[in-house]
């Protein structure tokens, strides 16, 4: 379980403003689905929601190959599994995937392909897969993050390996598969890439910086680099985790190590895009400890993630920070008898737009071979714009849930045209006159609000 450089791979296989008519629900943890390895087993990374409504995700072993598998979930809990990995096409998927405007889901594997450095493939919805890229060692080495799709078309991300240097790089690569390596690391990148409201990307790498502890760094779509932060021994360090920005402009995340308490387990901190960092979290294992993933900005403007170890059972957390600084542990795992409900969660959590989060476990369940859970707090529904910023007359898709029978689509107050394509998709077009703000959809069981403003562009 956890991070590749603690060999615990090899153990594990041996083992925001929405508001809504709607009323919220009381807090419940279910666990929808636990791995038997026929269907894959140890889903290391965290899951996306299709434009189907669908929940997709990958587990970094087993299914029919035994290197790993691509699946799809619904929100009631159907498993598909839609491609096991036979090392030619890719294998060891870590990271989860990301869905383009063009509907299809792209992701990474951390080895096979032509020269069993990994590779960047596409896939679509019923399951047929394209291996995009095969990295060379060149070109990079061995990614164990997802991809983003920068508001030029163009799909980012990092290897941990491989480069001119042999530390990682950054790279894009077109949907139809043409990589370009951007910058080249001696201090691997593991997690991946966020675009910022400046149009700018955000990291981080676990290694290295002025201390070599770790660094926070901005790079440009062009592939200019500046370091903002360098970590250091003691105070948070080896941020495993990639960053979110929030509402307020700036940057949130995790170090898996460090902070001011004796065992020192990782911290929650917060940046500002010009550099500022302030330790917000330290956590002491009572709370949690050892925070592996990303942190996810909410509907209620909260920030939330996971621990993959610590809490009441020692095996990892679900917890609740507000941008001040105030931490609630939401959720501690191996709450059931033999693990029943997952333990060691080591990806991040979605919101869906139905107001629940979403994640996965490395390990525990049925079976013990991880997890996949839906935790609700009593968050009502919202909808999600892809992507979420663009120009006049720019097609958008918006993602939601129950959208059947809806009335009216504002983009900050002004009415667009749109089509109701599905019940949990709506396509519209960017209206003459509209400003950056939220986006509202009107519907029978009451009006929607977007997660995040759709900032327009020039």
């Amino acid at each position: 379980m956890g991070k590749l450089n603690r060999g615990n791979w090899a153990y594990a296989l041996l083992l925001f403003c929405a508001a809504t008519t709607i009323p919220s629900l009381a807090q419940t943890f279910t666990t929808m689905h636990s791995f038997d390895g026929t269907d894959g087993a140890l889903p290391y990374a965290g899951l996306v929601q299709a434009s189907d409504g669908d929940l997709y995700g990958t587990t970094e072993a087993f299914g029919a190959s035994s290197y790993g598998t691509v699946f799809k979930i619904t929100p009631s809990g159907k498993l598909t599994t839609l491609h096991s990995f036979d090392g030619t096409d890719g294998a060891y998927p870590y990271a989860g995937l990301t869905q383009a405007i063009n509907g299809n889901l792209y992701g990474t594997t951390y080895e096979g392909g032509t020269d069993n450095d990994g590779t960047v493939f596409k896939i679509t919805s019923s399951g047929r897969l394209t291996t995009l890229h095969s990295f060379d060692g060149r070109d990079g080495s061995r990614s164990t993050a997802g991809l983003i799709q920068a508001t030029n078309g163009d799909l980012y991300g990092t290897t941990l390996y491989g480069g001119t240097s042999g530390g990682g790089a950054v790279f894009k690569i077109t949907p139809g598969g043409k990589l370009t390596t951007l910058h080249s690391f001696c201090c691997n990148p593991y997690a991946g890439l966020v675009q910022a409201a400046d149009g700018n990307l955000y990291g981080t790498t676990e290694a290295g910086g002025a201390n070599g502890y770790g660094a926070v760094f901005k790079i440009t779509p062009s592939g200019k680099l500046t370091t903002l932060h360098s970590f250091r021994y003691g105070l948070g360090y080896d941020p495993t985790a990639g960053l979110v920005q929030a509402t307020d402009g700036n940057f949130y995340g995790t170090t898996y190590e460090g902070g001011s308490h004796h065992l020192r387990n990782g911290t929650v901190f917060k940046i500002t895009p010009s550099g500022k960092l302030t330790t917000l979290v330290n956590f002491d294992v009572t709370d949690g400890s050892y925070p592996d993933a990303e942190l996810v900005q909410a509907t209620d403007g909260n920030l939330y993630g996971t621990t993959l170890e610590g809490g009441a059972n020692d095996y990892g957390t679900v917890f609740k920070i507000t941008p001040s600084g105030t931490l609630t542990t939401v959720y501690s795992f191996c709450s059931k008898s033999a693990c029943a409900d997952g333990a060691f969660p080591a990806a991040g959590l979605i919101q869906a737009t139905n107001g629940t989060f979403y994640g996965t476990t490395e390990d525990g369940g049925a079976n013990n071979l991880g997890t996949v859970f839906s935790l609700s707090v009593g968050l009502g529904p919202f909808v999600k714009t892809q992507p979420t910023s663009g120009k006049v007359g720019a097609a958008v898709k918006i993602l939601g849930t129950d959208l059947t029978g809806t009335t009216s689509v504002t983009f900050n107050g002004t009415a667009a045209v749109f089509k109701v394509v599905s019940p949990s998709s709506i396509n519209a077009t960017v209206p003459e006159s509209a400003t950056t703000g939220e986006v509202d959809v009107t519907t029978p069981n009451g009006t929607l609000k977007s997660n995040v403003v759709f900032r327009l562009r020039k």
